[in-house]
């Protein structure tokens, strides 16, 4: 379990509230995401796959390159850990690749809290036909990925924002966050098929502010850094409490960070300012004043 923010950072609760969605929340930038709209006082809708009862059952390959015994974290833990540091978690098994049961989560939040002010696109099942090899020509890489990266990853975020939207158009508010990965229009050398999908989430965030921005809504895409992420850790051998230890990591920055980035953004009043941009985390601290949990303001990411 996760430490609970401080005292001071535990009386400020800015999204006290608010009702938000986090997909793919079980574990990495979801996860870190959630725990810190909880430490700014909302409800989040943790959702995903992962539950304590039935793990999912598609990383076997990740899994074994990793060597990890068992699928790190579920919708569960992360819901807890949301109550823990000062909001409301609500964990919600959803297999975002299934549109009944999408539409069944948002219809859910709707019938029991009325609202829904954020709602944040994560839920990536891109890697979950990994192969071990990243970079290599496209005439190489397998169909298979793409099929995974556009069908798990963004038709998942298309999926989600067909469904959120209608009810923040009728409030005239929200704020539609995707994350992505994004260095400034640089190719991502060495995978072609992620590159289209990070830069289709990119495009997606866009069009999304351009027809939602006349109703009061936002979207934007939000791009992080290299997260310490629980696969990335064990890729390196350690764990979080002892990250420092490996040089290869220096340049990492913790799921926190990113989701202190967008509670920052959540809690802006001006944020319709924003609509359609994508912001990077490191910028987005400089520009609101936060640091990562270790006390570093880590700078944008960049290749």
């Amino acid at each position: 379990m996760t430490a609970a923010p401080s005292t001071p950072d535990a009386a400020h609760r800015p999204l006290a509230g608010r009702v938000a969605v986090v997909t793919g929340a079980s574990r990495g930038a979801g996860r870190g995401i959630a725990q810190e709209l909880g430490a700014a006082g909302a409800t989040v809708y943790v959702t995903g796959r992962s539950t304590r009862a039935r793990p999912a059952d598609s990383y076997g390959q990740l899994l074994a390159l990793s060597e990890l015994a068992a699928l790190p974290g579920t919708i569960d833990d992360t819901a807890d850990e949301v109550t823990q540091f000062g909001g409301h978690g609500i964990a919600v098994a959803c297999d975002h690749t299934k549109e009944d049961e999408v539409a069944a989560l948002f219809a859910r939040v709707e019938r029991e809290q009325g609202r829904l002010d954020l709602l944040v696109n994560n839920a990536w099942g891109g890697h979950e036909s990994f192969t071990g090899v990243f970079e290599a020509p496209f005439w190489e890489h397998p169909l298979a990925n793409w099929d995974s990266m556009f069908d798990r990853g963004v038709r998942n975020h298309l999926v989600a924002s067909r469904c959120a939207a209608p009810g923040m158009v009728a409030r005239k508010q929200g704020l539609i966050v995707t994350t992505t990965f994004w260095d400034r229009g640089h190719y991502l050398r060495g995978n072609l098929f992620y590159d289209l999908a990070k830069a289709s989430m990119t495009r997606l965030a866009f069009g999304i502010a351009q027809e939602l921005q006349p109703h009061g809504v936002a979207s934007v895409a939000v791009s992080p850094g290299w997260m310490r992420t629980e696969f990335v850790l064990a890729g390196h051998k350690i764990d979080e409490a002892h990250w420092q230890e490996r040089p290869a990591l220096a340049r990492t920055e913790s799921p926190r960070y990113l989701g202190r980035a967008v509670a920052a953004l959540a809690a802006d009043a001006q944020v319709l300012d924003k609509t359609g941009q994508v912001l990077r985390v490191g910028d987005l601290a400089r520009a609101y004043g936060f640091t990562d949990i270790d006390g570093r303001q880590v700078e944008a990411f960049e290749m």
